[in-house]
């Protein structure tokens, strides 16, 4: 039997014991160094589709023009860097919900809340709200787009598969649609982990129990 809470379904796990889970690991951000990331956004706004080829008409035109080529560097450099943190801590929950499966199926007081279908099946959304609910700390990442964007993407794209308008595109719809329709495609509400059951640890640069 499940507990409503509000508008929130939570799973009703037999007995009062605090299930330990696999450790979440953040794996580091590859690729994703500010100063080489502008570099080759410079190089990308230096092409015609970007920024247009006609010469400056005078010096004042010239400052102002290459005033622009930055900040459409530095604004495409900075979207693909939330992208790739994106990208990382979807890899890292990806792996980490892997993990607990494997640490329900080999505990028979948990091994029938999960259903045994092929992987990624939508109920595993459960394991992302109780990232929410422990409120792991993320920064800027927000946990349910990183997951889209992992879904989306097996490997994160090079930077110069990217405009400025596709990253933003990227960044505003494409991850809350990826992870809706996940946590969607069983058909049914998502239900809920309860966070005082369990307990793990975070593990990155540095090291805290949730």
């Amino acid at each position: 039997m499940n507990t409503i809470l509000g508008n929130r379904k939570y799973l009703e796990i037999p007995g009062d014991r605090v299930h330990e889970l696999p450790p979440l690991l953040l794996k580091q951000t590859r690729g994703g160094e500010m100063e080489s990331v502008v570099g080759r956004a410079e190089a990308m706004v230096e092409s015609d589709w970007l920024v247009p080829a006609d010469p400056p008409e005078n010096e004042r035109a010239a400052r102002d023009l290459e005033q622009r080529k930055v900040g459409l560097a530095v604004n495409l450099a900075e979207q693909y860097v939330s992208f790739l943190k994106h990208w990382t801590w979807g890899e890292s929950i990806l792996e980490w919900i892997r993990q607990c499966e494997t640490t329900f199926e080999t505990r028979p007081s948990l091994r029938p809340l999960l259903q045994p279908d092929v992987w990624p099946h939508a109920s595993r959304a459960s394991f992302v709200l109780l990232l929410e609910d422990k409120r792991v700390p993320s920064g800027q990442v927000n946990l349910e787009n990183a997951m889209g964007y992992r879904l989306t993407f097996r490997q994160p794209p090079p930077i110069h598969f990217f405009s400025d308008k596709f990253l933003f595109f990227l960044n505003h719809s494409m991850a809350t649609t990826a992870y809706q329709t996940w946590a969607g495609a069983g058909g049914e509400q998502v239900i809920s982990l309860p966070p005082e059951r369990f307990r793990f640890f975070v593990t990155g640069p540095e090291i805290r129990e949730v």
